[in-house]
């Protein structure tokens, strides 16, 4: 009896140690924001194209996603915020390659894209002051519920939010270099 209440815990720890994780991914970004990521403001001339992103394997109890891009570099004091879109229905697991730009629709119609701190709302790409290069944090949020906040809402203030409210999250990096 007790081999055979090893070997089930045992194999239980097997298991765990294999279950699969809450897994942030995109097709556009391999390490390096390129001319389609950077900004087109600032003195940069990029295409100014949100990433395609995708998540996998969200954890129990999500009851919608926030994404939030950062630099963490920026000569400001504060960081500098990129793209900061929540409310994302639990159902979706992408966002497409562009949805940051607002007059498109490619975002789920109920998530909110808040103002980045260039002062526009969707996405604003990376265009870091010549020299070091620097990260970019890409983050996707399980969150237990929906935000109750609207489009006027800072970037500063979502992440409090987003720290009570999230299950779990995960994250990629970029750089970027001018």
């Amino acid at each position: 009896m007790e081999k055979l209440l090893a070997t089930i815990i045992l194999g239980a720890a097997a298991i765990a140690c294999y279950a699969q994780t809450f897994t942030l991914k995109s097709n556009d970004v391999g390490g390096q924001a390129t001319q389609k990521q950077f900004a087109n403001v600032f003195g940069c001339n990029g295409e100014n194209i949100s990433p395609q992103l995708s998540w996998e394997n969200p954890p129990a109890g999500t009851q919608s996603f926030a994404v939030t891009i950062y630099d963490k570099d920026a000569p400001t004091g504060s960081g500098f915020w990129h793209w900061v879109i929540f409310n994302i229905p639990a159902d979706v697991r992408e966002l497409k390659s562009g949805a940051g730009d607002i007059s498109k629709g490619l975002a789920p119609k109920e998530a909110t894209q808040i103002k980045t701190d260039a002062g526009t709302p969707g996405y604003v790409g990376p265009c870091p002051p010549p020299g070091a290069p620097h990260e970019y944090l890409i983050t996707v949020f399980a969150l237990k519920s929906k935000l109750n906040l609207d489009q006027n809402a800072t970037p500063a203030y979502v992440g409090f939010n987003l720290h009570f409210q999230s299950i779990e999250k995960a994250s990629i990096v970029m750089y970027g270099k001018r």
